[in-house]
């Protein structure tokens, strides 16, 4: 085909050509971007074994804090100088900052050395308990948060939504996002709880909460993403144009 019968590559605004994108592509591109790949995961890793194991071997959580967030900064300054996207370590100190937070609170209200080493946990628990809430709102009120991020490349927030078989595939996807979520709560919170109540001796909760935490971080997100690019493989889902006045030429397959 000549550069002159070629279809445009991005529609007028800068968005993507939709006719030549499908669900799938983007989908893929989309969590590529948000998992960081195998970087990612030791830098959202890192700070986590540090404070379980400093913990465990010391109790102190002001070494344990200090050196988690030591290690987020020198991670995030690596990346700024090697002018790579700091995302990640961001969320890692984000996430410290949370945990802080939650570990002064807990001392605040008088609680004991063990209480505030779970203290750091909570805000996981509770993270991942409202996003797995929030994302199976989404499916059933049939507006799933994948959707969302096939509207935001496709340049029409909501047009998906016209297509039976794009709507089904997106609900599917986002069932998909928000297991991980709820794997996480189903083993983490009663065990947090067990430490909590010293039904089980917090020391021994704390390290099995932080290989949790790492074992079901980015590992987990890794194999959702394999299984719904598992999923994606099985068929080819074209997306409908954002402009109606593309030629219905364009909407046929690309070669």
């Amino acid at each position: 085909m000549s550069d002159s019968a070629a279809e445009p590559d991005e529609l007028p605004g800068g968005h993507p050509h939709a006719t030549l994108e499908t669900v799938e592509a983007v989908v893929r591109r989309q969590l590529a971007q948000a998992m960081g790949g195998r970087r990612g995961m030791v830098e959202a890793a890192v700070p986590t074994i540090l404070f379980t194991l400093t913990w465990l071997i010391g109790r102190n959580l002001q070494l344990a804090l200090t050196l988690s967030i030591t290690a987020a900064v020198l991670m995030l300054v690596v990346r700024v100088v090697q002018r790579s996207t700091p995302q990640f370590c961001i969320n890692a100190l984000f996430g410290i900052g949370i945990g802080w937070f939650f570990i002064n609170r807990s001392a605040a209200a008088g609680g004991s050395v063990e209480d505030q080493a779970l203290a750091y946990f909570l805000p996981g628990i509770l993270y991942n308990s409202v996003y797995a809430v929030v994302l199976s709102i989404t499916c059933l009120i049939r507006w799933p948060l994948i959707g969302f991020m096939v509207g935001s490349v496709t340049g029409e927030l909501t047009a998906w939504r016209e297509d039976p078989q794009v709507l089904r595939l997106c609900t599917l996807l986002t069932w998909v996002l928000a297991a991980p979520c709820a794997l996480r709560v189903l083993l983490q919170a009663p065990l947090w709880l067990a430490g909590k109540s010293e039904t089980v001796d917090p020391d021994t909760v704390v390290a099995v909460l932080g290989a949790l935490k790492i074992a079901m971080g980015w590992p987990l997100q890794l194999v959702t993403l394999a299984f719904m690019v598992w999923l994606l493989a099985r068929n080819h889902t074209p997306v409908e144009p954002a402009d109606p006045t593309e030629p219905t030429e364009s909407a046929e397959p690309a070669a």
